[in-house]
């Protein structure tokens, strides 16, 4: 069941509830949740930082440069990525921080509304990590040993398997210029800002505490439109 990339990136566009018509700006879509509502894994504070002014400066510097390429507000956000080698640096940063951070945020739910991996999403992990807690460390350690700033990932590769990735900064792996390519699944952003108050230094802390609100119904779905022939 292989797949082309470039043909499975608009069903991101729906989780993500981004448009696929023509739009005269990005826009930053609310949280799916109270910014209190991921206590004590994420504090308020926090999360108020990180989405309403680091998520929204992306949001605003990628808007700014559609002085320079007319052509990005007739550009999706997850089809953007795919493309994102024709553009300068401002582009493919805060393009991928948009894309990335509207990822993560819909990617989280409260610990009583995350749910659990489906049966098939289950097997395929077992298939290719061994077991679910397998995953977990494989995840965790690609999370921990990202030098600096960037994320960690899950996705579907080509061939329909799943793997655990990392990428610098705001990269992602539907970019074309990302050195492991595939479909994301669940995504953790590992740049300081996004854990530093509450966690310090600890980032494996926070890294563990992250699977208490992972929105394993969204990861779900993703998977079920990712394998699609």
């Amino acid at each position: 069941m292989n797949f082309s990339i470039a043909k499975k990136t608009l069903f991101l566009s729906v989780l993500l509830g981004l448009s696929s018509t023509t739009f005269a700006e990005f826009k930053q879509a609310a949280l799916p949740y109270a910014s209190n509502a991921l206590e004590p894994v994420i504090d308020q504070q926090t999360m108020e930082i990180h989405y309403g002014k680091h998520h929204k400066a992306y949001v605003d510097n990628l808007n700014a440069q559609i002085k320079n390429y007319p052509e990005l507000d007739k550009v999706n956000l997850a089809e953007l990525q795919k493309q994102i080698s024709k553009y300068n640096a401002a582009v493919r940063n805060n393009g991928g921080g948009h894309f990335n951070h509207d990822f993560f945020w819909s990617s989280l739910a409260p610990s009583n509304k995350t749910g659990q991996p489906s049966a098939a999403l289950l097997k395929q992990i077992n298939a290719d990590f061994g077991s679910l807690d397998a995953f977990k460390q494989k995840f965790n350690e690609a999370a921990t040993s990202r030098f600096g700033s960037g994320w960690a990932w899950l996705i579907v590769t080509p061939d329909n398997k799943l793997a655990v990735t990392s990428t610098p900064n705001q990269d992602n792996p539907l970019m074309d210029i990302a050195e492991t390519k595939g479909i994301p699944l669940l995504g953790l952003d590992v740049w300081e800002h996004a854990y530093y108050l509450k966690y310090q230094n600890r980032r494996a802390d926070y890294t563990k505490a992250f699977w208490q609100v992972v929105n394993w119904n969204t990861v779900n779905q993703r998977y079920t439109q990712a394998i699609k022939k």
